[in-house]
């Protein structure tokens, strides 16, 4: 064989040809052109042959698009992942990058319902519901309560339900938004586990000193053990508040 052929064998062998959509991942990018190198990454994650790395890939990728608004481009590796529960964490990452961007609301409410398009295009059941709550989670921290509460109750799952919307009720705490934490916290209709719910917000009020906000939470809690928990902390957190917080009360 001519050393010239002898040569071109040899590189087919060591670097075989990428499949079109990878071609772009040979090309060279300069450090500073994210654009160019988030395309470089998503065509090399095309090329990685185990499902789950692939997947994990694929996630991390898609969460990095969306940071760099190319969140459209970010949407269609969805469809790509074969993992239900990598796509429900997909999903989340994307709602929550798209929330920090603070895109139009017109934007902003395409991309959670085409979150939700994709959502349901899961089948199995638990990653289907964990989608949705990662989605109400998105849409509240991107301050959309109404979408956050809607697709909360659209599910039909009762414990998983009440769980989108603590996990809602928790966001809106954090961005001290009582009214919106009330209205979430009513939503939930196992008292049970509403009171738990309650001295969680009891407490993230409390850390952001709050107190007049953790206060009027903590006088919903209905078990008299944990109301007083609560009270507990809201005093533990304004008397000690060096308290290494593993020290201070929980229930």
């Amino acid at each position: 064989m001519p050393i010239k052929l002898w040569v071109i064998f040899l590189a087919l062998i060591t670097f075989p040809v990428l499949p079109a959509q990878a071609q772009v991942a040979a090309a060279a990018c300069k450090a500073d052109d994210k654009t160019c190198l988030i395309k470089t990454l998503e065509s090399l994650t095309a090329t990685i042959p185990g499902d789950s790395e692939r997947d994990q890939t694929w996630r991390e990728t898609a969460k990095l698009m969306t940071a760099a608004g190319m969140v459209d481009e970010a949407l269609t590796i969805i469809p790509k992942i074969k993992t239900p529960d990598t796509q429900a964490m997909t999903i989340r990452g994307i709602g929550m990058a798209a929330a920090e961007l603070k895109l139009p609301k017109e934007k902003q409410d395409a991309v959670f319902k085409q979150l939700r398009v994709e959502a349901d295009k899961i089948t199995h059941a638990p990653s289907h519901a964990i989608a949705l709550t990662y989605i109400g989670m998105s849409q509240a921290f991107a301050g959309d309560d109404a979408g956050a509460m809607a697709t909360s109750a659209s599910m039909t799952n009762a414990a998983l339900r009440n769980k989108a919307y603590a996990e809602t009720a928790e966001i809106q705490a954090e961005r001290n938004d009582l009214p919106a934490v009330l209205r979430s916290i009513a939503a939930i209709d196992d008292n049970g586990y509403k009171d738990k719910e309650l001295f969680i917000i009891t407490k993230i009020f409390s850390d952001r000193k709050e107190y007049a906000h953790a206060l009027e939470i903590a006088k919903l809690v209905v078990n008299p053990y944990q109301q007083s928990q609560a009270y507990l902390y809201i005093l533990t957190k304004q008397i000690q508040p060096d308290k290494p917080h593993e020290e201070v009360v929980t229930p």
